[in-house]
């Protein structure tokens, strides 16, 4: 080294267990690892073992993901006081989880992952599952306290930029759209394999995932053409929730829904292989992962007509779009796709987003903390 003091980053991670937004904390602090040493690390996490990198300090917090309580009492007061601890202040506190500690930094940043402030929770939410939709409440609140101490905001997409600035009143400039980026998910089946058609649908068994549209469309579609023609592939089983088990008892009459259950990773691509078309109607997402996954195949996806899905599908071959709740929609396009005749069918333009905007790691960096001229 020549000497030099290195630019201290925190980055502050304490309620990540896993997910997406874990796949961002490694992927973040794998790219900080592999720096050689151009940057002091610390990365603050409830656990170290699930992102363990050579070159990166560690503060554990193993009591922070015990209740929401507890997570707001370190992000407002342990954090700052850990802030306060180093012997020079810190360059860069990078938050990868919503919401703005209170701590004492040189320019702030915060990742913002969750797309639940812009739902419009229905009764069906709160009869469903009350957390969800209080959630999707108190998410705005959380997004919305202390925001403009940040310097940046960071967040997948073009369509949540536009909405955060409108919801929290920041500045469009300051926050930077940075895509996630995924390896390569081979379809490993082939359509070949079975002798209807496959309409595949993988998500959680959570309410805003919104299944019921998919399967009152199954109904419409089955009073149609008869049972046996085709199949609608569901990555849930029935019993994982009470929404679940609502979906299961309301259509247990509808022979052509298969309440398939979790799928691992292989098992999952090889229905990508096997599927006749992908169908995704969930009502708020902040990616889509599926949708990413699937469109390779150039297959093709009927899609929730909704920003994201737009997005996520930029550049597919194939979609066509609905409304979230119009099962007579989606009920018709399903029709087309089991006859041959997808003509509503087509190509889904680029989306190119504006400045900011950060198509790696690296780039993303050189614009939170940039590099001494």
């Amino acid at each position: 080294m020549d000497g030099t003091v290195r630019k201290h980053i925190v980055i502050s991670a304490v309620n990540i267990r896993k997910g997406g937004t874990l796949t961002v904390l490694r992927e973040c602090l794998s790219y900080l690892s592999g720096q050689g040493g151009r940057f002091r690390v610390t990365a603050i996490v409830h656990d170290r073992a699930l992102c363990d990198y050579p070159g990166i300090e560690y503060i554990e917090i193993p009591w922070s993901i015990k209740g929401w309580g507890r997570r707001l009492l370190c992000e407002y007061f342990t954090l700052g006081k850990i802030s306060r601890s180093f012997p020079r202040e810190v360059d860069l506190w990078f938050s990868l989880h919503d919401t703005t500690p209170r701590v004492q930094a040189r320019r702030q940043a915060v990742y913002c992952h969750t797309s639940f402030p812009f739902m419009k929770a229905t009764w069906q939410d709160v009869r469903m599952d009350l957390k969800i939709a209080l959630f999707s409440k108190l998410t705005r609140y959380a997004y919305s306290t202390g925001v403009h101490r940040n310097n940046f905001l960071v967040v997948q997409q073009q369509w949540m930029r536009d909405s955060l600035s409108r919801l929290i009143g920041f500045p469009k400039e300051k926050i930077v759209v940075c895509p996630p980026h995924f390896p390569p998910f081979p379809a490993a089946g082939s359509p070949s394999d079975i002798q209807e058609t496959v309409f595949l649908y993988p998500a959680t068994a959570d309410c805003h995932k919104n299944f019921e549209t998919l399967c009152r469309a199954s109904r419409i579609l089955e009073e149609k053409v008869g049972k046996g023609r085709f199949r609608t592939v569901l990555t849930i089983s029935g019993e994982e929730n009470k929404y679940s088990r609502w979906l299961r008892d309301t259509f247990k009459d509808v022979a052509s829904i298969d309440f398939h259950g979790f799928m691992a990773k292989d098992e999952l691509s090889g229905w990508y292989g096997k599927a006749s078309c992908l169908v995704f109607p969930s009502r708020i997402e902040t990616w889509g992962l599926p949708i990413s996954e699937f469109a390779p195949t150039g297959k093709p996806l009927l899609l929730a007509d909704l920003p994201y899905a737009r997005e996520t599908a930029s550049g597919a071959s194939k979609a066509g779009f609905f409304p979230p709740t119009d099962e007579h929609a989606l009920a018709e396009m399903m029709l087309e796709v089991l006859e041959g005749k997808a003509d509503t069918l087509s190509p889904v333009p680029p989306v190119t987003p504006g400045a900011p905007y950060a198509g790696s790691w690296d780039e993303l960096f050189n614009i939170l903390i940039p590099p001494e001229k």
